[in-house]
């Protein structure tokens, strides 16, 4: 079947996108119950939530960023490219479990295996979008004519390091899984500039 626009696949990826950053923000709750603590107690007490949303909501945003630049050099998707961005969609979508995850078991019993789960979600979408912007882009297979090389020297530039990224994430979480979740934020502030490079 022949290749058809990128703009069926843009318009589906960004509604699952803003689904899945919108659900991180369920996890959010605090009780009303007689005996609870105070509101301020609590709201002190979510700071393992606070950290999983801004690390996850900024992680999709970045994602959808990078999305939106990379359809943007394609003239079209093809059938291959279509079934890898929706493996692509299915691990964002999975992201707001093991935020929850994180939220709930941080500086608890089973933050550990939290931590893993959380890591190896990021492992997994790094490794998948890798594929999906390999195939797009080796051969100019479904680039349009007029994006130069060096914008696709660049891209793919700023993709390399984040297999490697993400899975020392998940090796620091052998030792500590905070510092995993703070090392995965980071990881996350340095893909914010990535996007200007997309431009050149």
């Amino acid at each position: 079947m022949e290749a058809s626009g990128t703009s069926r696949l843009e318009g589906f990826s960004d509604g699952v996108f803003s689904i899945a950053a919108t659900l991180l923000v369920l996890e959010f709750a605090v009780s009303s119950a007689p005996h609870a603590p105070p509101l301020g107690t609590q709201l002190l007490d979510l700071w393992p939530s606070y950290l999983a949303y801004a690390t996850s909501f900024l992680t999709i945003g970045i994602i959808w960023m990078n999305h939106h630049f990379c359809v943007e050099t394609m003239a079209r998707a093809d059938r291959t490219l279509l079934f890898i961005n929706v493996l692509l969609l299915m691990t964002v979508a999975f992201l707001p479990f093991p935020t929850k995850l994180v939220a709930q078991f941080l500086q608890a019993h089973g933050e550990q295996v939290a931590v893993y789960v959380y890591d190896a979600t990021f492992v997994l979408m790094a490794v998948i979008y890798n594929i999906w912007w390999r195939y797009a882009s080796t051969g100019r297979r479904l680039i349009d004519e007029r994006v130069p090389d060096s914008t696709l020297r660049a891209i793919t530039r700023a993709f390399n390091p984040g297999i490697p990224l993400y899975a020392t994430c998940f090796l620091v979480a052998v030792w500590s899984p905070l510092g995993s979740v703070a090392l995965t934020f980071a990881v996350a502030a340095f893909y914010l500039p990535s996007a200007a490079l997309f431009d050149r």
